[in-house]
């Protein structure tokens, strides 16, 4: 027998182990490169997906709470957070909201991970006689404060102090004496001040702060200008409304100053330029002071009164219905005209006996209001077409009317709001005597002086994905990005 016949007889026939184990290899080194390539190529398209979405051009958009690589970077420590806290000294309280934020670690834009809010009142403008006596309210925020940011990071955390409306009404002297005794107490604190952590802050930061905030955490600040909500904001002492022009008119036909630049595509807000930059957002900002809630009420309630008479009769409260109101370190009696013409006749039926109740008029109140109202605002023709996120008092009268839901917010139109307040003039109230009041001046903000239609849908919410809509976010990014 030849070696060549043995040799096959020993193999059986079949090929050299050799080349079954070369054959092996190659199989395996193939696995392993189509795997490889397989795992590159889903954690690349993972990333292009969360990068795209940060900067809004995909259809969808991953929420500024939910992105999934920070969140694990956090948890793992891989990211130090940061903290900014910020006081809202309001007309009719002082609010507390501290901020904790990450630097994503994709475009090193903030994101917003938990919030503190505390308010007190009254607000400081009421201590305006006796400015000391303010520190006890903001003692009692600043302790909420340094209870949520960790020790470690208080000297490093930036504390700024905006008053609005209700310091600006004050004379100087007096908003002066409050903001002295306000910048102790920040200092004393031990959190980061700075020489202007405290003042008082312009109407138009005011509504570009809230703008930034409501579209900040609806994830509609990159992309077209069309894809932001117009915001109004109704504060006591004064209200904004700010928007991101789509239309060429509303540039052209904006009164002087209400046009700004605002560097809003990074969630970097306030950042005011001159020269206009690639991602420059131009936004629409008019605030109106004196005629925000509760200053409206005082002109309307005091118009023709003697300044040393507290005793207001009005056509804006029920007839039955007397109460005590304070504004501005004045106490006033407020009771409602009581003649015919303020009850209604209702006809019995079914047996029941006829019956007169009081009412407000409606029609006279709303006049009023309207007066009030008449040449103060400008109305841009472009808000008709524009979604409009409303909030504070906005919300707030909504809520006690039963429009909305007090935890969920939701949304109503202008003759919804106009119905509500005709029904609140028609029924005797104890527990809110002014809110017949409160609802025409609503209604006649929203249809006589910004001129929007009784169909016009308005989304009223004190929180949007669990955080305030209060232009306190916005005035902490400020903080963070400026000073950085």
């Amino acid at each position: 027998m030849t070696n060549n016949g043995v040799r096959k007889r020993r193999n059986g026939g079949l090929a050299s182990p050799n080349r079954v184990a070369g054959k092996n290899h190659s199989s395996t080194v193939l696995l392993k490169t189509v795997r490889n390539v397989a795992i590159v190529g889903t954690v690349g398209l993972f990333f292009v997906v969360i990068s795209l979405s940060y900067n809004n051009t995909l259809p969808w958009r991953m929420s500024h709470a939910t992105n999934v690589l920070d969140r694990l970077a956090v948890r793992l420590g891989l990211q130090e957070q940061v903290y900014a806290v910020v006081i809202d000294a309001g007309s009719t309280g002082t609010r507390v909201l501290a901020f904790a934020f990450h630097h994503s670690l994709l475009d090193g834009s903030l994101k917003l991970d938990a919030e503190l809010f505390k308010e007190v009142k009254p607000g400081l403008s009421s201590y305006a006689k006796e400015p000391e006596a303010s520190a006890t309210s903001l003692r009692e925020l600043l302790s909420a404060a340094l209870q949520f940011v960790p020790a470690e990071a208080v000297s490093r955390t930036p504390l700024v102090l905006r008053a609005t409306a209700g310091l600006r009404l004050l004379p100087d002297h007096r908003a002066d004496a409050l903001l002295e005794t306000a910048r102790a107490e920040a200092e004393r604190s031990g959190f980061l001040t700075r020489p202007d952590a405290v003042r008082i802050m312009s109407g138009t930061d005011e509504g570009l702060f809230s703008w930034f905030t409501v579209n900040f955490l609806l994830d509609r600040l990159g992309g077209e200008p069309g894809r932001s909500v117009a915001v109004f904001d109704l504060g006591g002492g004064s209200t904004q409304v700010t928007f991101a022009p789509t239309e060429a008119a509303t540039m052209h036909a904006a009164p002087p100053g209400s046009i700004v630049e605002v560097s809003a595509m990074k969630a970097q807000a306030g950042v005011y330029s001159q020269s206009r930059r690639s991602n420059d957002r131009v936004v629409y900002a008019r605030s109106y002071l004196g005629i925000g809630l509760m200053a409206a009420r005082h002109t309307i309630l005091t118009a023709g009164l003697d300044g040393q008479n507290s005793s207001v009769i009005s056509e804006c409260v029920n007839p039955v219905v007397t109460t005590k109101w304070s504004y501005g370190g004045k106490t006033y009696n407020i009771s409602g005209v009581s003649t015919s013409k303020n009850y209604k006749f209702i006809k019995g039926k079914g047996g029941l006996i006829d019956k007169t109740e009081p009412i407000v008029d409606f029609v006279k109140c709303y006049g009023l209001a309207e007066r009030f109202l008449s040449g103060r605002l400008h109305a841009p023709d472009e808000l008709r077409s524009r979604e409009v996120y409303a909030i504070s008092y906005y919300f707030d009268r909504a809520t006690e009317a039963g429009l909305v839901d007090p935890f969920d917010g939701g949304a109503v139109t202008v003759e919804q709001l106009m119905r509500a307040a005709r029904q609140a003039c028609e029924t005797p109230n104890v527990e809110q005597p002014l809110a017949c009041l409160d609802l025409t001046y609503i209604a006649a903000l929203l249809h006589a002086g910004l001129q929007l239609p009784g169909e016009h849908l308005l989304r009223l919410h004190k929180k949007i994905d669990e955080h305030e809509t209060s232009w306190a976010l916005g005035a902490a990014f400020h903080t963070l990005t400026n000073h950085a």
